[in-house]
């Protein structure tokens, strides 16, 4: 119910941003710097909640979870001006989000201590919320904002109905602690199998992600102070640990997981926009819910999977992998509706069982962690959505499309090019102009369109498809790696659930 709360306001903030652009007049910049904190506020919640939640309990972050939900919704509503709306709504997002990733600090290690033998059915079932609450916002905030025209307040507020039922279910209820919490083992024993390898990743993402905010204020120097306290985090971590280098094998399963956080919450971020513009508006909406009800299904059949092709989780990830690639070449080329249900209903089915999977074979790897090396895993996925995934797809989108036009009539391009260019991970090497907002809307919107108008729209279309081809790279590097992980854990005897002991 927690988990589904979390997914039912993520659905319906992402279907009020028009109606904040259209009341507050925002920028796209500005909508996408509020969306973003929706990333980032998560990132410190888990990992911050992951640090922790071994030392203080469950109980006590849930209680914190619930407090920060319902200021959220206070901090949200106190948008009523365009000069106030901005920082309201930032900060109201960066609370929700920041509860949403406490939760799931909660959630996933205590999954994990309740079913030690069977976590990726149940870690499967336990985010199978997310994708219920997907629908559910997504079908809500279709009726109330397209067809009955509700105020976007009254719309969020249904966030707070699955808010106010976990507080009541979680009333009274004894938690037990994790298997490194239950044999005493200190935070810095915890840390230990992140070691420096997997700070590594971590750090990374960190420095990247101040160096974003950092570059707001002094773009000259942002990268660079970003990188400063990336390796400052690195160095305490080494200090912490006694120079620990960490497992090799978790520091391959963060890597790993950051492109899970790309391919999927990255591509879950910029589908309704992409299958929008390919067909229409509304079939775009029909796609998500049809995406997010697959998921939703899916999660709960993981146990029925791994029985019946006799796969270990690792072998389950492989073929989800090769599956997620297919369908999102296939969705590449698509050109009608049907064939888009069947190519991003293949995808669905192969982005399904990712994250909670990916969870349970840390939980079952590395019981010695606790909920350290879950919740640093899942702000690594959630960092990557927000620095690599989602920024990288826009760039995408950008550059194909741009090109397209180019290689179709040069001097359109030239009118339709953007005045600024887009750029990954703020690369100056990476400088492309992609097509100005403003003149590719009016080119979408008219009725009846001019030759030019039409090669604009058909190169943004192409750039769609490019878009999604380049995406579909993700998961097959995925696969190559969970292969040679297959291969690993088949020359030392197979995969098996580690006991705290053994791990020892």
């Amino acid at each position: 119910m927690a988990i589904l709360a979390a997914g039912v306001g993520f659905a319906i903030r992402g279907g009020i941003f028009d109606n904040w652009g259209k009341e507050f007049g925002f920028t796209g910049a500005q909508l996408g710097a509020i969306g973003g904190a929706g990333f980032s506020g998560f990132c410190f919640g888990i990992i911050f909640g992951g640090l922790i939640v071994d030392k203080i309990g469950y109980g006590k972050l849930v209680a914190l979870a619930l407090i920060c939900h319902i200021l959220s919704a206070f901090v949200t509503f106190g948008a009523s001006t365009p000069e106030n709306a901005y920082n309201f709504l930032f900060w109201g997002m960066f609370i929700f989000a920041y509860a949403n990733g406490t939760l799931e600090a909660v959630a996933n290690p205590l999954v994990a201590t309740l079913f030690p033998e069977n976590r990726t059915h149940y870690l499967n079932i336990l985010h199978a919320s997310w994708p219920a609450g997907m629908v559910l916002g997504s079908v809500a905030g279709w009726v109330l904002d397209d067809k009955m025209q509700v105020g976007w307040k009254t719309q969020l507020a249904l966030y707070l109905v699955p808010t106010v039922l976990y507080a009541i279910m979680f009333m009274g209820q004894k938690f037990p602690k994790s298997e490194a919490a239950e044999k005493g083992a200190s935070f810095v024993s915890m840390l230990k199998p992140v070691g420096i390898l997997g700070a590594l990743v971590a750090c990374y993402l960190l420095a990247n992600f101040f160096g974003g905010i950092i570059n707001a204020f002094s773009p000259d120097n942002a990268k660079a102070i970003g990188y400063a306290i990336g390796g400052i985090l690195l160095i305490a971590v080494a200090v912490l640990t006694k120079f620990s280098l960490g497992s090799f094998i978790l520091f391959v399963l963060f890597v790993t997981h950051a492109l899970v956080g790309a391919v999927e919450l990255g591509t879950d971020g910029w589908i309704q926009n992409i299958t929008g513009n390919l067909f229409t508006s509304e079939q775009g909406k029909y796609l998500f819910i049809w995406t997010s009800a697959i998921m939703f299904g899916l999660r709960f059949c993981a146990h029925w999977i791994e029985s019946t092709l006799k796969l270990s989780p690792v072998g389950l990830l492989l073929v989800c992998a090769l599956i997620a690639t297919v369908g999102l070449v296939l969705a590449s080329s698509m050109q009608t509706f049907t064939v888009a249900l069947v190519a991003l209903g293949i995808y669905a089915v192969g982005k399904t069982f990712f994250w909670p999977t990916m969870l349970a074979v840390v939980g079952d790897r590395f019981p010695q962690s606790g909920a350290v090396a879950m919740s640093i895993m899942g702000g690594i996925g959630m960092l990557s959505a927000g620095i690599i995934g989602g920024p990288g797809l826009g760039y995408c989108k950008d550059r194909f499309a741009g090109e397209a036009l180019n290689k179709a009539d040069a001097a359109l391009y030239t009118e339709y090019k953007a005045a600024t260019p887009s750029s990954f991970l703020n690369l100056k090497s990476t400088e492309v102009f992609g097509l100005d907002g403003t003149k590719l809307a009016a080119a979408k919107e008219a009725k009846e369109k001019t030759p030019q108008q039409k090669a604009v729209v058909e190169a943004d279309q192409a750039g769609d498809r490019a878009t999604l081809k380049a995406d579909a790279y993700i998961p097959a590097t995925m696969a190559a790696i969970y292969l040679l992980l297959l291969l690993f854990f088949k020359s030392i005897g197979g995969y098996k659930v580690v006991k705290i002991d053994e791990a020892a």
